[in-house]
């Protein structure tokens, strides 16, 4: 009998599981009846008796399921939030891809297709089945059953640590199978069933989702809108919908800006959440979307009408961005856009060019009214740039350090430095990213930021020194200090690595940076990386993003450190800009040489400005995230001796982690653990790794929640806190992290890991912030 050679004997292999696999599919085929990919195209109501969407189906995936199943980067596109997300299904094609060569196509929900048939003309695939209508059909021919059938066939191993079978990586390869394969699938992988490297449902819960399929996916629709918020809704849409040039002009601004967050007009605690969009028709009809890449692109109709259009997608703390219209925000529109007096002649148009730059398209509406409209929710739309269409991305954030403080420039005293005539009209000139499209080139655009940049630096150099002369330097009183009350004055800005945070109030140790943001440097960053940013775009218009933000970086770091003495600005932004000597003579030529009017009196006039600024915003300053002050004594010391760990242990410590603490009476606290990475600089592009500095890690901690992305989850008794302080203190490996893990950590292995999870979010919904909802455990770490 002849022996087959090693490679015929894989070749052999390869065809009869190629064979097996044509098999499985066409047996598939022959047992199930032709797919009819309108079949949920409309959802049908459960009849009585029948399971309820709303109610049961809904609530159970959204703390299962949507938890690694939403915004752009759920896997294989499949959203599990709303009915919709489900019928439309999976695709495999990746949303965040920095490589492409040119656009893709966009698949947002609720916006590029409204029917799972015109879906499938896209390219998704089912996970429901569209094949005969029977009980048993609804089971075998439902990619969902059956993922979550292989989990309770197969559950997690027993162990601690998941082998390294089991890829976790952000950019990991996408298995996306189809009904007609996944018998392959499942042989091959029969430990890839849903929630994928998680405990499985409970059976009650399996059972329940089960009797749903079976009974065909029924959905009732979303709960009708209370008539008080009805009201409430066509009353903003009156508003919005004005007819003068005036009103016009500002509806435009408003929605520019307002069109990813999330709108309330009801203060009730399950109010709904709104979008603000175009539609081509006015209100009082169905709303018709105007669906375009970007909020400013040309909508392609005579007029454009501003509509509220209730989301029916739960709410994910990575993307929730809440934001209120009630009638003290109505009056302050007016008092802002339409009292005051200035005419607007002629509507701006949308060519590529103007519409990209804020400070060209409106140049009419007052500049103080515009300044005063982005303070007066300051978080809210820095957090645009944090949570908005860049959901995940190590090449978006490492531009900006771990851990900084934000300021503003008050918008009455800044105004003649910030907002002057020659400033305004440079700024106007800018062309930004999004004017070359999302098919951008790699060089030419480059060389037009560059110059551009030098000339705006020549001329805001120019104004400043005017400024100067006439009234001094930089002063206390060019920082806005919140008009005594508002807490927008001063944020903290988190990095985690590839995702971010941004909170209000100072908070943590005085950190290395901090940024000083005037008018014309806000609206840019706005532009730039939310209304103008587009995650669908090649890798030209990805790069030239992240590039020209390390101009605006630089721009409000120099800011801050023109209100130091001229004689301490060198040094200090040396040491910013460490072992990268052309980004360090940009940032130079930035600082207009003009002298500071603060009036030091240490040698230590950075930290010492700190405390100024600290003094000047007062009762604005939100306090609510420092651990100082934290009324419970027995554990603000041992968690401010936590926080006081520096140095390289710090490097084999997640980004983000949850602390769950329970007091001597076994009452729960919540905190965060917040890892600030040391950098000599941040201006390496794809080259991080050889900027960090370890020595000057650190490690925040504060009460309550922050960030959307935990890498960690840890519960451990009050008494137990010096222990895990020493534990990090003396991490040097991962056998170490390993050791506190075993003793601290609720793996994702850990048979109660759902009930630790609901415990959490109840906990958020109960101690807030306003901003969160479910965690994403995408992030989630197998160690």
């Amino acid at each position: 009998m002849p022996v087959l050679s090693p490679t015929r004997l894989i070749l052999l292999a390869t065809l009869l599981l190629a064979g097996c696999g044509m098999l499985a599919r066409e047996a598939f085929e022959r047992e199930h009846a032709p797919a009819d990919p309108t079949r949920y195209d409309h959802a049908v109501a459960p009849s009585a008796g029948q399971v309820s969407y709303r109610r049961q189906i809904q609530p159970l995936l959204g703390q299962r399921c949507v938890v690694c199943h939403a915004c752009y980067d759920a896997p294989c596109q499949l959203k599990l939030g709303s009915w919709e997300g489900i019928a439309r299904g999976i695709s495999p094609e990746l949303v965040y891809d920095g490589t492409r060569l040119n656009e893709a196509p966009t698949t947002r929900l609720f916006a590029d297709a409204l029917r799972a048939s015109e879906w499938r003309a896209k390219g998704f695939a089912p996970v429901l089945n569209e094949r005969e209508a029977t009980p048993a059909a609804n089971h075998t021919a439902s990619l969902l059953y059956r993922a979550l059938a292989l989990k309770q066939a197969h559950p997690l191993p027993q162990v601690d640590v998941l082998p390294k079978d089991f890829d976790f990586g952000l950019d990991r390869k996408q298995s996306c199978p189809r009904i007609e394969n996944f018998e392959d699938y499942a042989r091959d992988k029969p430990l890839a069933g849903m929630p994928y490297g998680l405990p499985g449902l409970t059976q009650a819960e399996f059972d329940l989702v089960a009797r749903w399929l079976e009974q065909g996916a029924p959905d009732e629709g979303p709960a009708p809108v209370p008539a008080a918020e009805q009201r409430e809704v066509d009353n903003w849409e009156r508003f919005l919908n004005g007819n003068s040039n005036k009103e016009r002009l500002m509806s435009r601004y408003l929605y520019e800006h307002l069109f990813l967050g999330h709108l309330y007009v009801s203060n009730a605690k399950d109010a709904n959440a709104y979008k603000l969009v175009r539609s081509a028709t006015p209100p009082g009809q169905p709303i018709q979307l105007v669906a375009t890449r970007r909020p400013f692109d040309d909508p392609g109709v005579i007029r454009v009408f501003y509509r509220l259009q209730r989301d029916q997608e739960p709410i994910v703390a990575k993307t929730h961005m809440p934001y209120r219209l009630d009638a003290e925000r109505m009056a302050k529109y007016r008092g802002w856009f339409l009292k005051p007096d200035y005419t607007v002649d002629t509507l701006p148009g949308y060519t590529a060019q103007t519409a990209a730059n804020p400070l060209a398209t409106f140049h009419e509406l007052p500049v103080n009214s515009r300044h005063r409209f982005l303070l007066d929710e300051a978080q809210f739309f820095v957090m645009n740039f944090i949570k908005g269409p860049v959901c995940r991305g190590q090449l978006a954030l490492d531009v900006i350090e771990d851990r900084f403080w934000v300021f503003f420039t008050d918008p009455d005293e800044g105004a003649v430095s910030d907002a002057s005539e020659r400033v305004q009209r440079e700024a106007a000139k800018l062309k930004l990213p999004a004017a070359w499209g999302s098919d951008a080139g790699l060089l030419k655009p480059w060389r037009a930021y560059a110059e551009q940049e030098e000339e705006f630096v020549r001329a805001r150099t120019a104004a400043l020194r005017e400024v100067a002369q006439k009234r001094g330097g930089p002063a206390l009183t060019t920082i806005w200090d919140g008009d005594g009350h508002n807490t927008n004055a001063a944020l903290t800005i988190f990095r985690h690595f590839d995702s971010a945070t941004v909170v209000k109030g100072l908070v943590g140790e005085p950190p290395k940076t901090a940024w000083v943001m005037g008018y014309n440097l806000f609206e840019r960053v706005f532009y730039l990386l939310s209304a103008g940013f587009d995650i669908y775009g090649n890798i030209g218009h990805q790069l030239h993003s992240r590039l020209y933000m390390d101009f605006l970086r630089m721009e409000g770091e120099t800011n801050f450190a023109m209100m130091l003495p001229q004689a301490a600005r060198k040094d200090t932004l040396s040491y910013w800009y460490r072992h990268d000597g052309d980004a360090l003579k940009r940032v130079l030529g930035m600082d207009a040489g003009v002298e500071t009017a603060v009036p030091f009196r240490s040698d230590d006039p950075k930290t010492e400005l700190f405390t100024l600024l600290k003094k000047r915003l007062g009762p604005a300053l939100d306090t609510r995230l420092a651990l100082d002050t934290y009324p419970d004594a027995a554990l603000r010391r041992p968690l401010q001796a936590l926080a006081a760990v520096q140095g390289a242990s710090l490097d084999w410590m997640p980004e983000v982690a949850y602390l769950e603490v329970s007091d001597a009476a076994g009452r729960p606290h919540y905190f965060s653990l917040l890892r600030d990475t040391g950098h000599f600089n941040v201006t390496h592009l794809l080259r991080e790794s050889k900027a960090l500095a370890p020595a000057e890690n650190r490690l925040t901690v504060v009460p309550g929640f922050v960030g959307a992305y935990p890498n960690a989850l840890y519960e451990l008794k009050a008494a137990d806190l010096p222990a895990l302080t020493e534990a990090v203190r003396g991490l040097a490996s991962e056998a170490d992290y390993r050791r506190l893990a075993d003793r601290f950590a609720v793996r994702r292995t850990r048979p109660d890991f759902w009930a630790f999870s609901d415990t959490l979010h109840d906990a958020m919904r109960r101690e807030g912030p306003i901003d969160g909802g479910l965690l994403d455990y995408n992030r989630l770490e197998n160690r």
